[in-house]
């Protein structure tokens, strides 16, 4: 030992502390043992900060059943005050990936809150006579109540950000919604001509499916407001007051403002990770949907000259260091990566929870950082896709107007007029000479020009319009 060690033990021996650090010998010897992600808790804040919201409402409810000193409490709170600021989240080291349901995280918190509670109290780090670690700071709890309470926290605080950014990309896609309401273009199915549509009409659906996988979202938000504190190791409450789960709730209800529950079987909610399952199928569904609209923006911007160039995507970069002049779609690709990202985290998610054994779900750290990565890979998409792509598009006018005229799809949206066995001479002919159906209709004398452009307006091409064919 030198002068920039302390020592500090545990039931497995002695080990050397660098002096400095706040957390101690359970700490380090987890971030010896896990080299795994190379991600630590640092890099999740809101984990952070919810394992402080945790323990500040763990040592108040104490303190108020007569079970741990004031002066023990205050400490406690205002070092937990200090990780809600922002501080000392270098001090968690801890490789998210871990072995052991969590006990590293929940460790990592309990040595770096106390050894600053300790240094609050006018003590030294690692002086655990006078506050402990697990005796005071850990009073009351298990890894498997404090893990996964402390987890359903974060994620609350991160799925919110993600409605934000659901939020900010569903009114770009509605404005150009509006914006494009009047652009005439091709609907197809299969990718082959359908019927006439609006450009604002396809935007207009894009702004839907994600205001509905918004109500999907909340749902899955709900379920995670149900909480385990109290249950310590597996939901009998061993080792509590009669009173600490109730207390403890109330009191985490009100330091996070969250309306969080107890779950009425704790035994149940211990070893329970629907709720993770459901939250991580919803994300799935989130990106799989973008990924697909991203598909469309791809197809539909394809081109400039040999694809079908109804849009513009904005351009970001240079697309090719071989062909001058080319720019990609790189904004619509990198969702559509972050989505096949999503899923297979989704996978994961799957596997953990159906590892569960008996009356605890080992795995929670692992969803954790799935779910953590796929709402925080989601979020920066939504904004991205937004800011760098939508909000930039602009329609090729002419180029959609151009496709329907010569569309052979064109004739079901006159087949109402003309009836069916004129419609079907017509496109026939179109494919046999290459006209255009517009043209066509118009040579024959099936209709006059001026009737034909009623029929092309934008404006009746959006809702049903019964037609009475003399």
């Amino acid at each position: 030992m030198n002068n920039t060690c302390r020592i500090e033990h545990d039931s497995l021996g002695e080990i050397e502390v660098p002096k400095d650090v706040y957390y101690g010998v359970q700490t380090l010897r987890a971030k010896e043992n896990f080299h795994i992600s190379g991600i630590t808790m640092a890099h999740y804040p809101r984990l952070i900060s919810a394992l402080a919201y945790v323990k500040t409402a763990a040592a108040e409810a104490n303190v108020s059943l007569g079970l741990l000193e004031e002066e023990k409490c205050r400490a406690i709170s205002r070092a937990c005050e200090e990780l809600l600021e922002g501080k000392l989240h270098d001090q968690f080291v801890v490789d998210i990936v871990q072995g052991g349901a969590g006990t590293s995280a929940n460790m990592n918190a309990n040595e770096v809150i106390c050894n600053r509670a300790l240094e609050l109290m006018g003590h030294e780090k690692g002086q655990y006579e006078y506050l402990h670690p697990l005796n005071d700071v850990n009073m009351s709890q298990s890894t498997n109540d404090v893990f996964p309470s402390a987890l359903n926290i974060a994620l609350i605080l991160e799925i919110r950000e993600l409605m934000e950014a659901m939020k900010h990309l569903r009114k770009n896609f509605a404005a150009k919604g509006e914006e494009f309401a009047d652009v005439l273009k091709m609907g197809r199915t299969q990718l082959q001509d359908a019927v006439p549509m609006t450009l604002g009409q396809e935007f207009t659906a894009w702004a839907v499916t994600v205001g509905e996988d918004l109500q999907r979202v909340d749902e899955a938000e709900n379920l995670i407001y149900e909480i385990n504190m109290g249950a310590t190791a597996i939901g009998t409450g061993l080792n509590t007051h009669p009173d600490y789960t109730r207390t403890v709730t109330e009191k985490l209800v009100e330091v996070t403002t969250l309306n969080l529950k107890s779950s009425p079987d704790l035994v149940e909610a211990t070893q329970d990770t629907g709720a993770y399952v459901q939250l991580s199928g919803v994300l799935k569904r989130v990106a799989v949907k973008l990924s697909k609209v991203c598909n469309d923006l791809r197809l539909l911007s394809s081109g400039p000259r040999c694809g079908l160039n109804e849009i513009n995507l904005p351009p970001m970069q240079p697309g090719s260091t071989i062909m001058p002049g080319k720019v990609n779609p790189v904004i619509p690709e990198v969702v559509n990566q972050v989505a096949y990202a999503v899923v297979g985290n989704d996978v994961t998610v799957s596997m953990a929870s159906e590892a569960g054994q008996l009356e605890l779900n080992v795995m929670e750290p692992v969803i954790g950082f799935s779910l953590f990565q796929s709402i925080n890979m989601l979020r920066r998409a939504c904004v991205t896709l937004a800011d760098k792509c939508i909000c930039g598009i602009t329609a090729n006018r002419e180029r959609c107007r151009e496709l329907v005229e010569n569309s052979i799809g064109l004739v079901t949206a006159l087949n109402p007029h003309i009836g069916y066995e004129k419609s079907a001479e017509i496109a026939k002919e179109a494919m046999k000479t290459g006209g255009s159906v517009y043209d066509i209709v118009l040579e024959r004398g099936y209709l006059s020009k001026d009737e034909l452009e009623d029929i092309l307006r934008p404006e009746n091409m959006v809702k049903p319009r019964y037609v009475h064919r003399k």
